[in-house]
């Protein structure tokens, strides 16, 4: 799993998910958590932070969640961030478009504490072996 004091950033333009997703990640121990409502504010943050760990919804107005995730991925300087996509949209053919782009792993909502910690924990492991090859 990932160090507890890795600096996150969720994005999600809905204050209340942005709530939930803070909240769990608080009850699960990281410490260091930045918030932000869509995908420009959070590339904005991206480009003056150092972030760990990237979890965004999909859907949001001025930047999606997977175009955040392109620009991210195309950045030499962000491109092994982990990057967790969360969505309500769970077809075959957009969760394939997340894969290709480079996410790390993809959470459905509704989801549980359970379950996203167990997606967090998958992502990490694919993080320590892309960072160790």
């Amino acid at each position: 799993m990932f160090d507890v004091k890795t600096k996150v950033l969720v994005v999600d333009d809905m204050l209340t998910m942005r709530k939930i997703v803070t909240k769990i990640m608080r009850e699960l121990g990281f410490t260091d958590i930045h918030e932000a409502l869509d995908g420009e504010e959070a590339w904005a943050k991206v480009q003056a932070g150092n972030y760990g760990l990237i979890i965004s919804d999909w859907n949001m107005p001025k930047c999606t969640g997977l175009d955040f995730l392109k620009k991210v991925r195309a950045d030499e300087k962000y491109a092994k961030t982990p990057f967790v996509l969360v969505t309500a949209e769970a077809e075959s053919h957009q969760v394939a478009e997340a894969i290709k782009s480079g996410v790390d792993q993809y959470v459905v909502k509704p989801f549980s504490r359970d379950s996203l910690k167990m997606k967090l924990e998958s992502a990490h492991k694919k993080c320590a072996t892309r960072i160790s090859a």
